[in-house]
């Protein structure tokens, strides 16, 4: 029977490991690219960061907001709720960690959605200065709500909302963000 030793150097393995992790890092931060998860976490703590959080989508925006209110996020989940939170999940948010919680909302009136015959507003929900959800809702009567994505081509009346979005369109925009 043959036995081998090695005698390992423990200040040499941490460097190793520490230098793999540096590597891995680095590649991670360099062709990880921007998504709208990276546009997810930027703070909004002023009413410039919440104008340029919405232009960084392509919006032009009205820079005072047409409403600014502090609204609760439900515990009950509804069916409204859950289409709502739907549409959050399908843009990076998720609503349900802020269950109960009281969150302030920002109203913007959009001056450059394509063919809107109505008032278009986007919406802001956020939390310690942190956008955690929100919406673009088209006013008009065949008008629907979508996530913050600038849309390619539309018509008059939208068509590229998610399925996940409510069907029933809200008449002002205060009402687009489900309330308590």
């Amino acid at each position: 029977m043959m036995v081998m030793t090695a005698k390992v150097d423990f200040k040499k393995i941490m460097l190793i490991l520490l230098a793999v992790a540096a590597v891995i890092t680095a590649l991670i931060l360099l062709f990880g690219g921007e998504s709208e998860q990276t546009l997810a976490v930027q703070t909004v703590a002023t009413n410039d960061g919440r104008v340029q959080f919405l232009k960084d989508f392509g919006w032009d925006v009205t820079t005072s907001p047409a409403e600014s209110s502090q609204v609760r996020i439900p515990k009950e989940s509804s069916e409204v709720y859950r289409r709502y939170n739907a549409l959050q999940q399908s843009q990076g948010y998720d609503l349900t960690p802020y269950a109960g919680k009281n969150v302030m909302r920002f109203v913007y009136k959009i001056n450059n959605y394509p063919g809107a015959t109505e008032p278009v507003y986007a919406t802001l929900l956020v939390y310690k200065n942190k956008v955690i959800g929100g919406d673009i809702t088209d006013t008009a009567a065949m008008g629907k709500i979508h996530g913050f994505k600038l849309p390619e081509t539309l018509s008059t009346t939208p068509t590229t909302a998610p399925t996940t979005a409510p069907t029933t369109t809200p008449t002002t925009a205060s009402s687009a963000a489900p309330t308590q």
